[in-house]
């Protein structure tokens, strides 16, 4: 085969091929800066969430441990003997917290003392936590009149509010005792979470409800969840021992977590949610199913129930302080082999949202360092 060689004489002016070397090879120059910097940020994104999950690697061991609860109902019964016998001048603020009565707080590791908890998350929900408390209140006295051997508590945890959050669930602790509401306060704002975390590790009860501080879903509904408990409660402990399938036990020695589910109304919320809500739900839900695996389809609902024995194993495990500490449960219910249940609730959206597209980055960077925390080992899964 014959080759030719193309000699430009420049009769005919510049050539195309001499002007069409150096814009390729421009080009190719431009390709390798662009490939070179996507790697440097790539690698360097990836050296950023492996430091952070490895300085995230105790965030399951608290740093304040809650040892007391404060009773405001002895601080009335002070303040009025303190008034009748010194001027108005010397009842101050600071006066008046030295005569709290200190209540012991309990520990997920002690026996329980009550058949059922309710763990309620609150920021800056003043305007919209009465309501939702009335209801539960209502629903649980009405409960307990009815069953006397039925006991209860509710737990609320202020994750830091700035509003009048802490006077509400005072006023709510007043009305019913501090043995019915009992009232955490984080301090300073720390995430759902954590203050989730620290309502479980702090509660008396055989089963263990989270839910929001919405009243989003209703209350009746835990019922579903503690039907079904109690009957893969059964069957698991049947397993154990069949010897003691007819026999009475502790529902709290047995592990198993319900997770409430809106899975069931996703058509219709797609035509009445905001754009922006539906776009982070399916967004979300495509990246929970890379990191977590499949199983639960809303992870995200915030009405879940659990065995105080389920409770004890997962929040002493958890390290996600925000919004993906749902998702971290689910991989650890796996990782414990404890039983999940996804059952359908009735859910309404209530205005005030903490939910925004900033907490799209926010969802996505903690599913990075859950993956990265426990794939490399960084992570220790604790036997509790």
């Amino acid at each position: 085969m014959a080759w030719y060689h193309h000699n430009c004489c420049g009769c005919c002016g510049p050539c195309s091929l001499s002007q069409g070397a150096p814009a390729m090879e421009s080009l190719l120059t431009v390709a390798e800066l662009g490939l070179s910097l996507l790697l440097i940020v790539f690698w360097g994104f990836i050296s950023v969430v492996v430091f952070e999950a490895w300085r995230r690697r105790h965030s399951n061991v608290p740093v304040e441990t809650v040892t007391t609860l404060e009773d405001p109902t002895s601080l009335k019964q002070i303040q009025l003997f303190v008034e009748r016998i010194a001027s108005p001048l010397v009842v101050n603020v600071g006066f008046k917290q030295l005569f709290y009565h200190q209540v012991p707080c309990p520990h997920i590791s002690d026996p329980a003392e009550k058949y059922l908890s309710l763990i309620v998350p609150a920021f800056n929900e003043e305007q919209r936590l009465p309501a939702a408390l009335e209801e539960t209140m209502d629903y649980l006295q009405g409960r307990a009149s009815r069953d006397k051997s039925f006991s209860y508590e509710v737990v609320i945890v202020d994750d830091g509010s700035v509003d009048g959050t802490k006077r509400v669930a005072f006023d709510f602790v007043k009305k019913y005792t501090v043995d019915n509401i009992r009232f955490i306060p984080l301090g300073k704002n720390q995430g759902k979470g954590e203050a989730i975390r620290t309502g479980m590790m702090h509660s008396r009860g055989e089963l263990l409800l989270m839910l929001d501080a919405d009243g989003a879903t209703k209350i009746t509904d835990l019922e579903k969840l503690e039907n079904q408990i109690h009957a893969v409660a059964r069957e698991e402990n049947s397993i154990r021992d069949p010897a003691l399938k007819n026999v009475a036990f502790k529902i709290g020695d047995v592990q198993v977590s319900a997770f409430g589910s809106r899975a069931h109304l996703e058509e219709k919320a797609l035509a009445t949610r905001k754009w922006y809500r539906n776009f982070l739900m399916k967004g979300f839900h495509l990246v929970v199913l890379l990191a977590a695996g499949s199983g639960i389809r809303d992870t995200q609902c915030g009405f879940k129930m659990f065995t105080r024995a389920a409770a004890r194993r997962l929040f002493t495990n958890v390290h996600l302080k925000r919004w993906c500490f749902d998702v971290e449960l689910v991989f650890l219910c796996k990782r414990f082999n404890i039983p999940m249940l996804e059952i359908s609730v009735n859910w309404s959206e209530i205005p005030g949202s903490k939910v925004s597209l900033l907490s799209i980055p926010n969802m996505l960077w903690e599913l990075a360092l859950m993956s990265a925390g426990y794939r490399t080992g960084m992570w220790k899964i604790h036997h509790a």
